[in-house]
């Protein structure tokens, strides 16, 4: 097996810097953490394109599902174009049918406008109601890897799934583990052959009273990527 791989997601320029400093081996770019990740702003990724390690844009232009209509499909590509144009490495996709197959339609669109750039499955995936036939349409579409938790709320509770997964993938696409990635469990999911973890490593943020706290806007509950759970998890993977 490889050397594993360690993606942390981030949605600020402070996160950012953790994550780079405890030892990502790659970035997930997003915003609003806190409903699954949205689109960045094209000034965060224009500041991640500074990084000294792969970034890829989260290309969702919603919170909710990922039944996507065409001009939430509109709104995809033109901001497939500005991750492009930041000069990323690649971006993060998903669109399933109501069903949760994989809308193989809406993706098509959604490759060919990021031709050039590397492509991941985000957990749309995990929606899916036949895991072996959403891997192969995958590949069938050009993706570099799957992030899932085995259809699990979190991917220590998927781990029956992912075994199955990835003997179904067997090295033809990459399997990343995510969802309550941390480095107490990162060797459970290295023991399946899993190469690749994902994880946002963050701290629930210590929230001050006042005056953006009382006019609604400061979310309950927010979180942030934190250094010390970065290095854990990197020194885990390392010894695991």
């Amino acid at each position: 097996m490889p050397d594993p791989t360690l993606e942390i997601c981030v949605d600020d320029a402070a996160g950012l810097a953790a994550a780079i400093s405890g030892g990502a081996d790659r970035i997930e770019l997003c915003s609003s953490l806190a409903v699954g990740g949205l689109t960045p702003t094209p000034g965060l990724m224009a500041l991640a394109a500074t990084a000294p390690i792969p970034v890829y844009a989260m290309i969702r232009p919603r919170a909710g599902d990922f039944v996507f209509s065409d001009d939430d499909v509109t709104t995809m590509e033109t901001d497939i174009d500005a991750a492009r144009a930041a000069g990323l490495a690649g971006v993060v996709l998903g669109a399933t049918r109501p069903d949760g197959t994989l809308d193989t339609a809406i993706l098509e669109r959604l490759v060919t406008r990021a031709s050039g750039l590397g492509l991941t499955l985000h957990r749309a995936f995990d929606l899916a109601p036949d895991f072996p036939a959403a891997i192969d349409t995958a590949i069938d579409l050009g993706f570099e890897r799957i992030l899932t938790s085995g259809g699990a709320p979190s991917a220590i509770h998927g781990l029956n799934a992912l075994r199955i997964i990835t003997a179904h993938a067997a090295g033809r696409i990459a399997i990343m583990a995510g969802s309550g990635v941390n480095a107490d469990n990162a060797k459970a999911f290295l023991a399946l052959g899993i190469a690749e973890l994902h994880a946002s490593a963050s701290r629930p943020m210590e929230i001050p009273a006042g005056r953006a706290a009382d006019l609604g806007y400061v979310a309950p509950g927010m979180k942030r990527t934190d250094f010390d759970l970065v290095a854990a998890l990197r020194r885990a993977m390392a010894i695991a």
